[in-house]
């Protein structure tokens, strides 16, 4: 479904990230992946995507300098043929904590990662979309950025953030040929999940319409569609990939 294509993803070392670079690699794509992670996951991550065969490229930078993103670009110039098919909004951090105990600097550095980041990366890399015509620009927004969270005001409101520069970049670059859409994960089984106990699983479950949780595969899936030529119609579109959590 992506033969061909490149796709930057921020974030892709492990959890959501790798599971869709992953999908996208599977599905044909060549992926630049932009994390902090140690050099010892990239490492591991990108001999396991190398083995699907497509182009792998890793790099190492922090998303909250805008500079990273610029740098992006450059690689894609001197070592893509300057041509890049997707972007993928998916670094983000939480820091949860009750608002009348959260501190100036847990609120802003949420907000840096989660959408300033995808803010930089989206101005540096539509800028060479707009030069072919076409692309994907897909960002991670979340159910909390939907309906809101206790204890989440930073995270929230970052996440919230995001629809709201979807919605105006879909509109800005609509006629330029690039779609812009997001994708809000409900109740996702990662690493950050992990440390929950079974029993808190259950519960949360239980206020899900299918009685489960998501799997990082299940918001790959939606990426994936995004992505391709099968949603050549769809932007400006927010996907809430929940199981039912908040309809």
């Amino acid at each position: 479904m992506l033969q061909g294509k490149t796709a930057v993803i921020t974030g892709g070392v492990r959890g959501i990230g790798k599971c869709i670079a992953e999908t996208f690699c599977k599905n044909g794509a060549n992926v630049i992946i932009c994390d902090i992670s140690s050099p010892e996951a990239a490492a591991k991550t990108e001999e396991e995507l190398k083995a699907y065969g497509t182009r792998v490229r890793m790099y190492n930078g922090d998303i909250t300098d805008p500079q990273t993103a610029e740098n992006i670009a450059q690689i894609i110039k001197d070592e893509f043929d300057k041509k890049v098919d997707i972007l993928v909004n998916n670094a983000g951090i939480t820091n949860d904590k009750l608002m009348i105990k959260m501190k100036p600097e847990e609120f802003t550095k949420v907000i840096d990662v989660n959408l300033n980041g995808a803010f930089y990366m989206t101005k540096a890399i539509s800028a060479l979309m707009i030069k072919q015509r076409s692309g994907s620009i897909i960002s991670m927004s979340s159910v909390s950025g939907l309906k809101g969270n206790p204890a989440q005001v930073n995270y929230s409101a970052s996440k919230a953030g995001l629809v709201g520069m979807t919605l105006s970049a879909a509109k800005e670059l609509g006629r330029r040929g690039i779609r812009v859409n997001g994708i809000a994960p409900g109740f996702v089984e990662t690493d950050m999940t992990a440390v929950l106990t079974d029993e808190q699983k259950s519960h949360a479950a239980q206020n899900i319409s299918m009685q489960r949780l998501g799997q990082p595969q299940d918001i790959a899936n939606t990426a994936l569609y995004l992505a391709s030529d099968l949603s050549t119609y769809v932007t400006g579109q927010i996907i809430a990939v929940d199981g039912g959590l908040i309809m």
